[in-house]
C-alpha cells in the first residue's frame, strides 16, 4: 500500500469542520490552477489561430514558394520566365509539392463614371487554385480562367468594389499604359472576394492568363512566375531547400535565368510581425505558471499547519519526514488535478464557443480577421496540462519541508 497517496486522499476527502481554514485555502488554490491554466490554453489557440489565418491567407494570394526571373530582383522592368508544360510537369513532381500554377502581373487603370483606382491584374491560367478564393467569395463566383483565350471577367476585392461602386454583372472599362500606346479593355464584374488582408484586397484583380500576357505583350508559355504549393508547411523548408538546389540560377531554356523564394521572404514583415506574438505567450504562460505556484504554496503551508497536530502524531508513530512530505505533495496533487480539470473545461469550452460562434470579433483593418481565430491543437494542450503539474508540485517541494522541523512533542499541544 502506498500510505502517503492513502493518506492524502482520506485528508482531502474529509469535509470535516466547515469552518477551517484550510477550506478556502483549497478552493482559492484550486481556482487559481484553474484560471491560470484555462488562459494559458485560451492564449495559445487564439496565437495558433491567428499565426495558421494569416500564413494561409498569405499563402493563398501566392503560393508557399514562388519561381520568377533573376533579373526582376534587379531592375524594375517586367522580366519572364517561360513555363512551357514540361517545366510544370517537372516542378509538379518535386517531394513535397502539391500544386503549381503560373501567373502573369500587370498594371493597370479602373475606371467608372465618376471614380477610377489603379490596380495590380493578376493573370492565371485553368490550372488556378481556387480554394482559397473560393473560401472568400462574398458575391458572384469565380470565373473559368484560361491560358488560351479570355472572356474578359473580372475577379475583384470588395474594397475596390465599394470604392468604385461596382457589383456583380456590372461592365468597367480597363486602361493599360504601354510604351507607345494606350490599351482599353472592357470587362464585367464576375465575382466579388473579401479576405480582410488590406495589402492585397486593395489594389488586386484576377483575370485570364491569355489576357494579361496579351497586355504586356508576351509570346505564349511566358508568365511572371510560377507558385508553388507545398503539402506540408512544417517541411517548407526542406522543399524550398530542393528548389534552390535544382532551380536557382538555371536556365528556363529561353536564356532566362530563375531564382525562388518563400513566403517568410517574400513578406517579412508580416511573418516577423507574426513572430513577435510568441513573446507575448511566453510572457502570458510564465506569468499564469507564476499565479498557479503561488496560490498553492500558500494553499499547501496553510494546510501543513492547521495538520501539526496530525503530523505530530505520524512522527510519533515512527513516520520519517520523507513520508509525511509526500502525503502532502499527493493532497497537493489532488488539488491541482481538480484545478487543471476546470481549468480544461472552462478553457476548451472558450475555443470552442468562439469558432462555433464567433462572438470575439476584431477589426479587420489592423488585425486582417474580422473575429479572434481560435485554433484546438490537441497535442499542445496536453503538453501545457503536463508541464503545469510538473511546475506546480516542482515549486512545492521546498515549502513541504517545513514538516521536518514540527516536532511531535510540540505538536501534541498546538491549537
Amino acid at each position: 500500500m502506498n500510505l502517503p497517496l492513502f493518506i492524502a486522499r482520506r485528508i482531502y476527502s474529509d469535509q470535516g469542520d466547515k469552518r477551517k481554514v484550510s477550506r478556502p485555502a483549497i478552493r482559492i488554490a484550486t481556482v487559481g490552477v484553474a484560471i491560470g491554466l484555462m488562459v494559458m490554453i485560451v492564449t495559445v489557440c487564439v496565437v495558433l489561430g491567428f499565426k495558421h489565418t494569416i500564413r494561409d491567407k498569405v499563402a493563398g494570394f501566392g503560393g508557399h514558394i514562388q519561381v520568377q526571373n533573376l533579373m526582376r530582383y534587379n531592375e524594375i522592368d517586367p522580366y519572364t520566365i517561360c513555363a512551357d508544360d514540361s517545366m510544370m510537369q517537372v516542378f509538379g513532381q518535386q517531394q513535397g509539392v502539391r500544386h503549381v500554377q503560373r501567373y502573369t502581373i500587370t498594371q493597370g487603370l479602373l475606371k467608372t463614371d465618376d471614380d477610377f483606382l489603379g490596380v495590380m491584374f493578376k493573370g492565371v491560367g485553368q490550372e488556378f487554385d481556387k480554394r482559397f478564393l473560393q473560401q472568400n467569395i462574398v458575391d458572384g463566383e469565380i470565373p473559368a480562367f484560361s491560358d488560351s483565350t479570355s472572356r474578359y471577367q473580372l475577379l475583384m476585392s470588395k474594397m475596390i468594389a465599394d470604392k468604385l461602386h461596382l457589383a456583380v454583372g456590372d461592365k468597367v472599362y480597363a486602361y493599360f499604359m504601354g510604351e507607345e500606346d494606350v490599351k482599353t479593355r472592357r470587362y464585367t464584374v464576375a465575382g466579388i472576394y473579401q479576405t480582410n488582408m488590406t495589402r492585397f484586397d486593395e489594389n488586386l484583380c484576377f483575370t485570364d492568363l491569355y489576357a494579361a500576357n496579351r497586355l504586356n505583350g508576351w509570346d505564349e508559355g511566358h508568365c511572371t512566375g510560377i507558385e508553388v504549393a507545398v503539402d506540408n508547411l512544417d517541411r517548407l523548408d526542406v522543399t524550398a531547400e530542393a528548389f534552390v538546389d535544382h532551380v536557382n540560377r538555371t536556365d528556363d531554356g529561353h536564356g532566362n535565368q530563375m531564382i525562388t523564394q518563400t513566403i517568410y521572404e517574400l513578406y517579412p514583415n508580416i511573418f516577423t510581425w507574426l513572430e513577435l506574438l510568441d513573446i507575448n505567450v511566453w510572457i502570458i504562460l510564465v506569468l499564469m505558471v507564476f499565479v498557479a505556484g503561488f496560490t498553492m504554496i500558500s494553499g499547501l503551508l496553510i494546510i501543513i499547519l492547521e495538520r501539526t497536530q496530525m503530523i505530530g502524531i505520524l512522527k510519533a508513530l515512527g513516520t520519517r519526514n520523507k513520508t509525511v512530505r509526500h502525503v502532502f505533495l499527493w493532497f497537493s496533487v489532488f488539488i491541482i488535478g481538480k484545478g487543471m480539470l476546470w481549468g480544461n473545461i472552462l478553457g476548451i469550452g472558450i475555443v470552442l464557443l468562439q469558432q462555433h460562434t464567433g462572438l470575439v470579433r476584431l477589426d479587420p483593418q489592423v488585425y486582417y480577421v474580422s473575429q479572434a481565430p481560435m485554433e484546438l491543437n490537441i497535442p499542445l494542450i496536453l503538453l501545457l496540462n503536463v508541464a503545469t503539474l510538473l511546475i506546480c508540485v516542482f515549486v512545492l517541494i521546498a515549502p513541504s519541508y517545513l514538516v521536518s522541523r514540527i516536532q511531535p512533542a510540540k505538536s501534541m499541544r498546538y491549537e
